[in-house]
C-alpha cells in the first residue's frame, strides 16, 4: 500500500506567554512585574499587532544562555541547508512554526536568495528577529512570474491569515476590461464587478493602472463608446425604451467622437452592423492578438518622429509599452468562474510527489502536496488512480471539475462516485478533463512543477536519496555476489554509424553520484567496415586497464564493478580481453536494454532480474542512461565535424582564421590548389613553414584527383584522348574539386599518406630547381 505524506496547511495560531513566574510557597505561580518600555518600543509592538508578554518570552529564552544560542544556531545551520534546494525561480513562500502553522506569508522575484535574508538577518525590518525565532520548515510554490505571486500571495494570505501579514490590505477582486455585448452597441469599461452573462471580460490584470491605459490605447486604436460617457447611457437609456430610437440622428456628438475616441453612435455616425466591425477588432486586440495594432502604433511613432513632434512619439512609444507589459496571462487567477482541483504529478523510479491546487470561484485558495511511496513500479494510470480514490475519500471538499494531465482509465466511474459525494442540490455532476491547450493545461502544468519541487522537498527533508543510494548498493552486493558495496561503478557504452565515427563512453559513478570529473571518451582506433560493438568493446577494455592506465592517477582507482551497455555478447568481448590482460579481480555484468537484465559470467542458468521498481534497479538504469548520453553526445559532436571537414584540415598549422584568409587571397579553392609555391608565400598569409607543409597536401591531393580520373576511365581533366574537360565541362570538374576538398572520406587525407614524389617535388620548389635533377640520386616522378 502506498504510503501518503501530506504538508499541514492549516490556520496559523499561537500559544501566548502569560508571563507567569516561579511557583511560590503556595503553589501558585508569581507574576513578574512587567518592565516599562520607551515609547518607541511600544509603538513599533503596537505595529506589529504583538503581545508584550510573547516578546518578553522570545527576549527571554534568547537571553537564556548558551543553550538556547546553540539550539537557534542549529536550526538555522538546518534551515539553511534545505534552503540550498529551494529554486531560483518567482513565487509565494511559507515560514511555519514548530506546529506547522502558517505564520508568514511572502513573494519573491528569486525564492532562494529571498528567503536566505530571512536566516541571515540581511532583513532590516524589525518583526524579522521575532519571526525567525519562531520559524522551524518552510514551503514554496513556483509560479512563472511576478503577477502570480502577486495574486497567490494576497489568496494564502487570506486562506491562512498568517500573524506576521496582518497588515496586509486585500480587495478582495481583480480588475477586468468589459464589453457589454448584450446592448446594441456595445461599450467597453475597466470593472471590478461580479461577472454577467451578458458581458464579455478580459483578464484579469494585477496592474489596474495598465489595465486603465489598455482601455484608453484600445479606443484610440479601435474608437469605440465607453460606459463612461454620458451619452452612451442616455442612448442606451432610449433604445431600452424604443428600439426605433436608433433612427434618430438628430442628437448631438459626444466629446468622444470629437477627439477620435469614440465612432459617434450616439449621433447616428455609425450602423449597428458598422460597430460589430469595431467589437471584433476590440475582441481580437484584448485577446492578446496584438501584432497588426503594434504594427500601426509604430508606424504612427516613426511619422511622429520623423516630423520632430517628439513628444508625441514618446507617448506613442509609452502605449506601445503598455501592451507589451500585458502580454502575461495568469496562472493564479482563473479568468473563468472556475470550481476545480488542478491535480499535478511529478515520479520518479521510486517515488512520486503529487500537488493539488483549490481552485474556487476563480481562485487558487488552497494547495496541497503528498509524497506517494510506491515500493514497486505501478503505471501511471494505476498511480493515479490510487490517489484520487485516497485524496476524495478523505476530503470533504468536492470541486465542480478535476483537472489533470491524463484521464484515468474509469473516468465515467470516477466521476460518478464523486457526483454521489458531491450531492449538489442543483443536480451538478462532476466532470474530469485532461486539456491538451488553454488555461487549464497552463495550470496542470503549474501543478506538475510544483509536484517536482514538492518531491525535492521531500527528498531533501528526510535524505531519501541517501538512503536509496545505500540500499541500492547493498542490493547491487547481494545481487551480484561482491565482496563488498560498488561504491566506485565504471560503465562503458559503444556509439557508431555502420562503423564510422565509433566512440566509447565511460561513466564513473562513486558512492553511488554521478563523478563528473572521472569520466573518460574514446576514440576507437580498430578499422570497421561495418557496426562491431564486441571488437569496439574489447579495445576500450585494453585501454582503460592497461597497466600505465591503471597507474594513471587521472583515471582514479581500480573500479568495484563494470558494467556493460549491452547483453551476454558485450560480456564475452570484455571477459575474453580480460583473459588476455590476466585481469581476474575486477566484477564485470552486461546490461541488456530489453528487459533490464543483468548478464553475470559466475551463472549459466540465466540473468540476474532485479526487483522492478527497487532501488538498486533504478540505479543501474541511471548508470546505463548515463553512459548512452555521454557517448552519443560524443558521437554527435565527432559527426558534425566530420559533416564539414576541409583538405586543408590536414595541414599543420593551419586554423580557421588562417584558412578564411588564404581562399578570401586566393579567391577560389580552385585558384588556390594551383598556385606554386612562391604564390602562397608571396601571399603573406601563412609563414613560410605552413606554406611548405601546405604546398605539399596540395600536391598530394592533386596527385590522388590525377590518378582518380585516370582510373575512372577520364573524368575531368584526365590526360589523354577522349578524356578532356569537354566530358564533363569545366565547371563540372572543378565542382568536384571543391566538393572533395571541403569533405574528404574518412582515412583518405592527404596526412594520412607519404609520397616520395611529392616530397621530390616540394624540397624541388623550395630550392628552385626542376623536379628530378637532384645529381645520380634523383627521381624522375611518373
Amino acid at each position: 500500500m502506498d504510503e501518503l505524506n501530506e504538508t499541514n496547511n492549516g490556520a496559523a495560531s499561537f500559544d501566548v506567554d502569560d508571563g507567569l513566574g516561579p511557583a511560590d510557597a503556595g503553589g501558585f505561580e508569581r507574576l513578574d512585574p512587567e518592565p516599562a518600555l520607551d515609547p518607541e518600543d511600544a509603538e513599533r509592538l503596537e505595529r506589529e499587532g504583538r503581545r508584550r508578554p510573547a516578546l518578553n518570552r522570545a527576549v527571554r529564552e534568547r537571553g537564556d544562555g548558551s543553550a538556547a544560542d546553540d539550539a537557534l544556531a542549529a536550526k538555522l545551520e538546518r534551515i539553511k541547508q534545505e534552503l540550498n534546494a529551494v529554486p531560483t525561480l518567482p513565487g509565494v513562500y511559507l515560514w511555519k512554526d514548530k506546529s506547522g502553522q502558517v505564520i508568514y506569508v511572502g513573494k519573491a522575484k528569486q525564492l532562494r536568495a529571498r528567503m536566505r535574508q530571512y536566516v541571515n538577518y540581511q532583513d532590516e525590518r524589525a518583526k524579522i528577529p521575532l519571526l525567525v525565532d519562531q520559524i522551524d520548515s518552510f514551503d514554496y510554490l513556483v509560479v512563472e512570474n511576478e503577477h502570480e505571486s502577486l495574486v497567490l500571495e494576497k489568496n494564502l494570505i487570506n486562506q491562512h491569515a498568517p500573524f506576521f501579514n496582518a497588515d496586509f490590505k486585500d480587495d478582495k477582486s481583480y480588475p477586468f476590461i468589459a464589453l457589454t455585448k448584450g446592448d446594441v452597441f456595445p461599450a467597453i469599461k475597466y470593472t471590478r464587478e461580479k461577472h454577467r452573462p451578458d458581458t464579455k471580460y478580459f483578464g484579469p490584470y494585477t496592474d489596474s493602472r495598465a489595465a486603465r491605459d489598455m482601455v484608453d490605447i484600445a479606443r484610440r486604436v479601435v474608437p469605440l463608446c465607453a460606459t463612461s460617457c454620458a451619452d452612451w447611457r442616455g442612448l442606451k437609456r432610449r433604445l431600452d425604451k424604443d428600439p426605433l430610437a436608433l433612427l434618430d440622428r438628430d442628437a448631438r456628438p459626444c466629446f468622444d467622437a470629437h477627439v477620435g475616441l469614440g465612432p459617434g453612435a450616439c449621433c447616428g455616425g455609425i450602423t449597428p452592423e458598422e460597430y460589430r466591425v469595431n467589437v471584433k477588432r476590440i475582441e481580437r486586440f484584448l485577446s492578446g492578438q496584438h501584432r497588426e495594432f503594434v504594427e500601426e502604433l509604430t508606424e504612427e511613432m516613426q511619422t511622429a518622429a520623423a516630423e520632430l513632434d517628439f513628444e508625441r512619439a514618446a507617448r506613442i512609444k509609452a502605449r506601445i509599452d503598455t501592451i507589451n507589459s500585458l502580454t502575461d496571462r495568469q496562472h493564479a487567477v482563473s479568468t473563468r468562474n472556475l470550481d476545480a482541483d488542478v491535480v499535478g504529478l511529478f515520479r520518479e523510479e521510486t517515488v512520486a510527489g503529487v500537488h493539488v491546487f483549490m481552485v474556487r470561484e476563480g481562485r487558487i485558495i488552497n494547495s496541497n502536496e503528498f509524497v506517494l511511496n510506491r515500493g514497486k513500479d505501478v503505471p501511471d494510470q494505476d498511480l493515479l488512480h490510487m490517489f484520487l480514490l485516497r485524496y476524495y475519500d478523505a476530503t470533504t471538499s468536492i470541486p465542480h471539475e478535476v483537472i489533470l494531465r491524463d484521464e484515468p482509465e474509469d473516468t465515467e466511474a470516477m466521476e460518478a462516485w464523486l457526483t454521489e459525494k458531491l450531492a449538489s442540490p442543483h443536480g451538478a455532476k462532476v466532470r474530469i478533463c485532461a486539456p491538451q491547450k488553454g488555461e487549464k493545461a497552463e495550470l496542470v502544468g503549474m501543478a506538475e512543477t510544483n509536484a517536482k519541487h514538492t518531491l525535492m522537498r521531500y527528498k531533501v527533508r528526510t535524505n531519501y536519496d541517501d538512503k536509496r543510494i545505500n540500499n541500492a548498493l547493498l542490493q547491487l552486493e547481494s545481487a551480484l555476489a561482491l565482496d563488498e558495496p560498488p561504491m566506485r561503478i565504471e560503465c562503458f557504452d559503444i556509439s557508431t554509424i555502420h562503423g564510422s565515427y565509433t566512440v566509447a563512453s565511460m561513466v564513473v559513478f562513486t558512492n553511488g553520484k554521478p563523478d563528473k570529473n572521472q569520466y573518460r571518451r574514446f576514440k576507437i582506433k580498430t578499422p570497421l567496415d561495418e557496426a562491431n560493438d564486441f571488437l569496439s568493446m574489447q579495445e576500450v577494455m585494453s585501454r582503460r586497464y592497461a597497466p600505465e592506465r591503471m597507474a594513471d592517477e587521472r583515471f582514479g582507482s581500480k573500479p568495484d564493478l563494470i558494467i556493460l551497455d549491452g547483453g551476454k555478447p558485450q560480456l564475452s568481448a570484455a571477459l575474453e580481453m580480460f583473459d588476455r590482460m590476466g585481469i581476474d579481480d575486477i566484477a564485470m555484468c552486461g546490461l541488456a536494454k530489453r528487459d533490464e537484465e543483468l548478464f553475470v559470467p559466475w551463472q549459466d542458468t540465466g540473468p540476474v532480474v532485479l526487483p522492478s521498481g527497487s532501488a538498486s534497479l533504478y540505479l543501474v538504469k541511471q548508470v546505463r542512461d548515463e553512459a548512452h548520453r555521454f557517448a552519443i553526445t560524443f558521437h554527435r559532436e565527432l559527426r558534425g565535424k566530420g559533416m564539414t571537414a576541409s583538405i586543408l584540415d590536414d595541414v599543420v598549422g593551419m586554423g580557421p582564421v588562417r584558412k578564411k584568409a588564404l581562399l578570401k587571397h586566393f579567391k577560389s579553392f580552385r585558384n588556390l590548389k594551383a598556385a606554386t609555391l612562391e604564390e602562397i608565400k608571396e601571399a603573406r598569409v601563412v609563414p613560410n613553414e605552413v606554406a611548405e607543409e601546405l604546398y605539399r597536401v596540395l600536391q598530394q591531393y592533386n596527385r590522388d584527383r590525377k590518378d582518380e580520373r585516370v582510373v575512372g576511365g577520364g573524368v575531368g581533366r584526365a590526360e589523354g584522348p577522349g578524356t578532356s574537360e569537354a566530358a564533363c565541362g569545366p565547371d563540372a570538374s572543378d565542382a568536384l574539386d571543391e566538393r572533395a576538398a571541403a569533405c574528404p572520406p574518412a582515412g583518405t587525407g592527404p596526412a594520412a599518406t607519404w609520397s616520395p614524389a611529392v616530397d621530390e617535388a616540394v624540397r624541388a620548389a623550395v630550392q628552385g630547381r626542376e623536379p628530378g635533377r637532384e645529381g645520380n640520386e634523383g627521381r624522375t616522378i611518373a
